[in-house]
């Protein structure tokens, strides 16, 4: 079953692409029709691009991958943030900072610091500065929690990206092609896709159209990482059980030997008076 349909898509105005005299030539197999100067999207290839990629998306998520939500423009920010923050993955939704992911040591050097001023605060070395280092302190630590705050917790390069205008974001895409790290994106009529590895056609300027697709994506990329916690548990059962049944099985075995010594006695026992009452008559007939 498709993670989206056609009604919604088109209620949400994902089939809008921009003015004719604006489209590039390589998205001429997504585009349905022209009317009043503008391009139409085709929504039932949407669709299919867009089960397609939740389908590669929860896979990510499944094996414990870190998927990079980035979307800088106004109508997107606050969607994208909100989308990445429920499933616990990176996103930037600010100025891309540029070589984060071609000189990612030194973006985690800036975090690293990040992370030393809270040490600051906490130890109390914070308050024994002067009013001016820790004015100028806070600043720093303001502006990069601005941009950096939402990548914390990417330790290393993230598995592929997540794109909303690829266009505006064609220094991501250029970073990303560079370190053949996958992208997916939301790529309009006036975009390339030959950069995406995964193109979903669909309007990247509408707030609802942004929403409709990242909802797609993100409930898929949940049901991955239910599906982790769910495999985490069960093996966890499984080694707990697996100590459990070789106990069972040397208590086991123990039982066996102790019921063979006994049952190997009371034979002897039952043996040893058979064997001796031919002497006694034998000896009674002597006597006689």
């Amino acid at each position: 079953m498709s993670r989206v349909n056609f009604d919604q898509l088109l209620e949400a105005g994902v089939h809008f692409g921009h003015l004719k005299r604006k489209w590039n030539p390589a998205m001429a197999p997504y585009i349905f029709m022209e009317r009043n100067g503008i391009h139409i999207i085709d929504l039932h290839k949407t669709v299919a691009k867009v089960d397609e990629a939740a389908e590669v998306l929860k896979n990510l998520a499944k094996s414990g991958k870190k998927v990079l939500f980035v979307a800088t423009k106004k109508q997107a920010k606050q969607i994208v943030a909100d989308k990445a923050s429920s499933i616990g993955m990176p996103y930037v939704i600010e100025r891309w900072p540029g070589g984060m992911l071609t000189n990612f040591p030194t973006i985690r050097k800036a975090i690293k610091k990040m992370t030393t001023i809270d040490k600051m605060t906490k130890d109390g070395t914070f308050d024994n500065l002067s009013k001016r280092e820790k004015l100028q302190i806070t600043r720093q630590r303001a502006k990069l929690e601005k941009t950096l705050g939402s990548i914390v917790d990417l330790t290393r390069l993230p598995s592929a990206l997540f794109v909303v205008d690829v266009m505006k974001e064609h220094i991501v895409v250029r970073e990303a092609n560079r370190l053949g790290i996958p992208v997916f994106g939301m790529v309009d009529t006036n975009s390339d896709p030959n950069n995406i590895d995964f193109v979903i056609p669909a309007n990247d300027d509408a707030a609802k159209s942004v929403e409709v697709i990242l909802n797609a994506v993100c409930e898929a990329m949940n049901e991955g990482l239910q599906e982790c916690k769910a495999e985490k548990v069960d093996s966890e059962a499984a080694g707990e059980e697996a100590p459990r049944r070789e106990r069972r099985a040397k208590s086991g075995a123990k039982k066996t030997v102790k019921t063979e010594d006994a049952q190997e006695q009371v034979a002897a026992e039952a043996e040893a008076p058979i064997a001796e009452a031919p002497v006694v008559e034998a000896e009674s007939k002597t006597e006689e």
